[in-house]
């Protein structure tokens, strides 16, 4: 199946491909401006491609529309395949390591003919690299230190790349004429930031039928297993997806069983013993210590009914992770968590005043499409260069252009101008205090001098949230998953400093990011840190990021009265001050 997605990479391939052969740079910038236009663009543009209905589309000529036609309805590019067999296939994995650009990867290959990770890390080790121009002792050592990263960090994806593949394949288990029931299990039913595979349940009277289907979908690579009542298949993308198939009768078992998480298991299968009966993936069975007729097996027929049984409240999956949440449903004392549904609206997100790709105006109405009632703009700060980031005039004539577009809009919907103020090595921030002063709200975040110390990270953000004019902290720890560590700060000791300055810490959505990590958050939350749940969006697309910070709010086992962004507007204003 050809996707959006499908078609973005192969055309950022062909770019890094020409980058290599050292092509002409504007050649090279025609496949990566396409690349980004079809990643974030608003419409279909699979099927604007699919049809050749694209010579309106900005950005797009003859040439590259051709080709994205052939993507489209062919799902290969001659052109793509040619040149992709002039280079080995692993020289790919040499873009996936934090602080190699395609410049340096460039010079690795003309100058050293390296075209793998393994021969990268030999030519580091053997001293190769230092030789060349712009690669010194410290270079080498960052770039093992990413290798070694991306080793341990091996055959795991994050949550948001495998999303749409986890849904689309749900569709299709569900659309089969012999599923009755089926679902998505294990971590990603749980909304874990990071997964290995994907586990789909499928309650059938026609196992084989389900199995013949699965095994044989367009997006498999090659087949592991293909049982009776199992298999197990390697996407393209090198993901693994295992299904299991279930009766009726069973299906409540196995999904509860399936999704965990291990230790959430092992603690239901404990209380079940206590209280005389034995729990597996298939059923609920009373011990010799029980009578066979204390269990009415046909009222079991969805996990609700299962935690009944065991005298608990309906566990929600995302809790499943033995953090408190088995004592609180034995109590009814576990909390009602947010849903995408409460958010009101949202901030930090950026326009093509800093780096982002969408103007005021299509921020704004994609927003007010999406049923928000307010939208924050929260571009770059003045020190991020590299983000185009904007000095304290133009800052403050994007803030006059708000109040002007705002009176174009409905009473229900506003934006709210801001600014994502970088916090300097030092601790201050990058505007004086009378420019922040003037503005409706200000997100704080790390950009750059990531490898400070742990106390003097510490202090250099606490003295950030010990600013007034600080609403909320951004993406705490920097992290970007399976890309970047998060750099080395106290957590706890940051809580502490927001709670006692009521300064609000943000859920960061972007999937690479999805920063503070969720396993923090129960004790900000408790300790009274406010959240606000954040696309970090830099196109109207990527709005939509909304949904995965929801799915780490609910990690959190934050509620709608934990996040700011359900407040409604009149209510939010308030809590602004304005």
């Amino acid at each position: 199946m050809t996707t959006r997605e499908t078609i973005s990479l192969t055309l950022e391939n062909i770019a890094l491909l020409l980058e290599l052969k050292g092509e002409n740079p504007f050649k090279v910038r025609a496949y990566r401006t396409g690349s980004e236009i079809v990643s974030t663009y608003a419409g279909d543009i699979v099927q604007k491609a699919r049809d050749n209905d694209l010579s309106d589309t900005k950005g797009i000529g003859k040439a590259l529309a051709e080709k994205l036609n052939e993507l489209a309805t062919t799902g290969k590019l001659a052109y793509y395949d040619k040149l992709r067999g002039e280079f080995p296939e692993t020289i790919f994995d040499l873009f996936e390591l934090t602080g190699l650009g395609p410049k340096k990867i460039k010079a690795l290959y003309d100058k050293l003919d390296i075209t793998s990770i393994d021969g990268l890390k030999q030519a580091c080790q053997s001293g190769d690299v230092t030789k060349l121009p712009g690669f010194g002792a410290k270079s080498c050592a960052k770039i093992l230190d990413a290798i070694a990263f991306r080793q341990q960090h091996a055959n795991q994806f994050r949550f948001g790349d495998v999303a749409e593949s986890a849904k689309s394949i749900l569709t299709a288990l569900k659309n089969q004429p012999s599923t009755i029931e089926a679902a998505i299990a294990g971590s990603f039913r749980r909304g874990k930031e990071v997964l290995h595979d994907l586990d789909f349940i499928v309650s059938t009277e026609d196992p084989e039928a389900i199995m013949s289907f699965f095994v044989r979908m367009p997006k498999v690579a090659s087949v592991s297993v293909h049982g009776a009542t199992k298999s197990t298949v390697l996407l393209d993308s090198g993901l693994q997806c295992d299904l299991r198939t279930v009766s009726a009768q069973h299906y409540p078992f196995a999904l509860s069983y399936f999704t965990g998480s291990r230790e959430h298991n092992i603690e239901i299968r404990s209380r079940a013993l206590k209280l005389g009966y034995t729990l597996n993936e298939y059923q609920l069975t009373p011990t010799g210590a029980k009578e066979p007729s204390t269990l009415p097996r046909s009222s079991i027929e969805t996990e609700e009914d299962l935690y009944a049984a065991l005298s608990m409240d309906f566990i929600p999956p995302a809790l499943r992770e033995n953090t408190g949440e088995i004592e609180a449903a034995e109590k009814g004392d576990l909390p009602e968590l947010v849903k995408l549904k409460n958010l009101q609206g949202t901030f930090h997100n950026h326009t093509t005043a800093s780096d982002g790709k969408s103007s005021l105006r299509e921020m704004a109405e994609a927003a007010n499409d999406l049923g928000l009632h307010y939208l924050g703009i929260s571009d770059h700060s003045q020190s991020s260069f590299q983000a185009n980031g904007l000095d304290a005039g133009q800052l403050l004539a994007q803030g006059e252009e708000i109040k002007k577009l705002n009176e174009s809009f409905s009473n229900d919907f506003k934006l709210l101008a801001g600014v994502e103020c970088d916090i300097l090595k030092d601790g201050s921030l990058d505007y004086p205090d009378e420019i922040l002063g003037q503005l409706d709200y200000v997100v704080a975040s790390v950009h750059n001098a990531f490898t400070l110390p742990e106390d003097e990270m510490t202090a250099r953000i606490i003295r950030a949230v010990e600013n007034p004019h600080i609403t909320m902290l951004g993406h705490l720890t920097g992290r970007l998953l399976l890309t970047r560590k998060p750099y080395a700060v106290d957590i706890a000791k940051i809580i502490d400093a927001c709670a006692a300055n009521q300064t609000v810490i943000e859920i960061n959505a972007n999937p690479k990011r999805l920063d503070m990590d969720w396993r923090w958050w129960k004790h900000a939350r408790d300790k009274g840190v406010k959240c606000s749940i954040n696309p970090d969006a830099h196109h109207v697309s990527q709005l939509h990021y909304l949904e995965y910070g929801v799915n780490i709010a609910r990690k959190g086992w934050l509620t709608s009265d934990d996040v700011i962004n359900c407040l409604p507007l009149e209510e939010l204003e308030k809590f602004l001050n304005l």
